[in-house]
């Protein structure tokens, strides 16, 4: 999940969610807004930590009865710098030149739980899950679908199919969503000009996070210059409206927001951004999050590791705060064609800014985050033949729905014939496949949801998109990534679930009935 067109997973062992409940649930009473800390005077005994390493960036974690300000002097002492400070779950984030900083902290355990580094190259002045590259729509193509558009259908329509699978479409006669809900796109950032996203753009809720502080001055939001197209196509399948313009969103009445976390030039998801993500959703209060990618540069993240553990709790205390304000998480569940319900997997990509190291690891303690982190909704991906789609991670008790995510090789007959996910992309419109294309049509379904049932809470929502989802069987057979069909000796069925699609694929139109 942290990077374009790469292959990511997720899941969260019991104990773990529990001890961090129960920490968080002694977290001392504070402020509810995160605010950059001040130096003070004990930033003169920071000229005696060394400064030869380095500069990175690092998350530490306080512990029941730790004070931010103690906190701070301890991040000065050991000669590193507050970015940011949440109060209200106990995490710090700070930058240091000190290769020795981490161990100095931990060292402290009246203060920290946990204190980590959040990446492993150096900062300079993301990864995403999608599956291959855009595939711009041609005028032709375009002409054509607007050609055999019915009464009522958006002049793109005809081409998504995808639409049609969840229901959407039928689900639009009865009602598109509520204004009062909004979906925040966790991501590469949002072109909010295009004309079938500005009608549904919320503004007042999109940041750039980039850095672990909210930028909120206009335009912050929208993708770099040399950046992704991944998060504009993402918000088209989950909210464009149905306007007479291109396509129409899952939930075409909602609103959108975007908070950009992906790193200029490399689009890596670093930590700091991603829990200042959750936080700011929480305190603007959006209803659902969707998130289509992985926290760099860890593609597994073990708690054995001093690193990592520190990264699992800092983002786990963000995601349980936000869901205890009302937030919703949705994200995929990776591109790799993996069984996070297996008894170990092989990484090979980690960590992804530096030089990779081969490591075996057991996903039921290593964690694909921000997927396999407690109460967040993962999702699988399928094609238009209803068939797993042939790069998607699975896992029986790990993937929880499906959604289309696009499959070349699953050809549907629409007028361009084209597998993939059609949506907006800077300047028109464009195809892609991937769990990253998967996941905001779930996010739609939520926001529905959420629309027909303003009171539910984020674990009633996930409740409805379960019980509401049409059951898939395991098949007989799959595609694989040449195109070839295979027998499906993966797919495992229990529970009333299938590690192919979970609960099973969702319904919108059950959503809004």
């Amino acid at each position: 999940m942290a990077h374009l067109g790469s292959a990511r997973r997720r899941a969260l062992a019991i104990p773990v969610g529990l001890a961090l409940t129960a920490s968080l649930a002694l977290l001392p009473s504070v402020s509810a807004s995160a605010a950059p800390l001040a130096g003070s005077a004990d930033a003169a005994t920071a000229s005696k930590a060394a400064t030869t390493g380095p500069k990175l960036s690092y998350v530490a974690n306080l512990n029941a009865y730790a004070t931010v300000k103690a906190a701070k002097k301890a991040v000065e002492r050991a000669g590193g710098t507050v970015v940011t400070a949440y109060e209200q779950i106990g995490v710090v984030v700070a930058h240091s030149q000190n290769p020795d900083f981490a161990k100095q902290l931990r060292a402290q355990r009246g203060l920290f739980v946990s204190v980590g580094a959040t990446r492993t190259a150096p900062m300079s002045a993301v990864q995403t899950t999608e599956e291959g590259a855009t595939q711009r729509l041609s005028e032709a193509d375009a002409a054509k679908a607007a050609a055999q558009a019915q009464e009522g259908q958006e002049p793109l329509e005809p081409n998504q199919w995808d639409l049609r699978t969840v229901k959407a479409d039928e689900a639009h006669k009865i009602n598109d969503g509520s204004r009062n809900v909004t979906v925040g796109i966790i991501d590469t950032g949002v072109d909010d000009t295009h004309p079938d996203l500005a009608p549904n753009f919320s503004k007042g809720q999109s940041a750039n996070c980039v850095g672990g502080v909210a930028d909120t001055t206009e335009g912050a939001w929208r993708p770099y210059a040399d950046g992704s197209d991944h998060g504009t196509h993402v918000a088209g399948t989950i909210g464009a409206p149905r306007n007479g313009v291109g396509i129409s969103g899952v939930a075409p009445g909602v609103k959108i927001a975007a908070i950009k976390v992906s790193e200029p030039g490399t689009s890596l998801f670093y930590t700091e951004a991603v829990v200042c993500g959750f936080m700011f959703a929480a305190e603007k209060g959006i209803e659902v999050t969707n998130n289509s990618y992985y926290v760099d540069p860890w593609l597994f993240n073990c708690k054995s590791d001093d690193d990592q553990k520190a990264l699992v709790e800092a983002i786990g205390r963000a995601t349980k705060y936000a869901e205890r304000k009302g937030t919703l998480h949705v994200a995929s569940a990776g591109n790799s064609n993996q069984d996070l319900a297996a008894a170990s997997l092989e990484d090979t990509t980690s960590p992804n800014d530096t030089t990779p190291v081969t490591r075996t690891i057991d996903p039921k303690v290593c964690l694909d985050l921000p997927t396999q982190l407690p109460g967040v909704v993962t999702v699988s991906a399928t094609g238009d033949k209803g068939l797993r789609s042939y790069y998607s991670s699975y896992g029986l008790g790990v993937v929880d729905v499906a959604a289309p995510g696009g499959d070349k090789w699953q050809v549907p007959a629409t007028p361009d014939a084209n597998g993939r996910v059609l949506s907006t992309v800077p300047g028109g419109y464009g195809y892609k496949q991937g769990t990253s294309m998967a996941a905001p049509h779930v996010a739609g379904v939520a926001a529905l949801l959420k629309s027909a049932h303003p009171s539910a809470t984020p674990s009633q929502l996930q409740a409805m998109l379960k019980a509401q989802s049409t059951k898939a069987a395991c098949p007989a057979q799959i595609y694989d990534a040449t195109g070839a069909l295979i027998n499906a000796t993966t797919c495992q069925a229990k529970w009333g679930q299938t590690g192919y699609y979970g609960h099973g694929v969702v319904d919108a139109l059950k959503a809004v009935k």
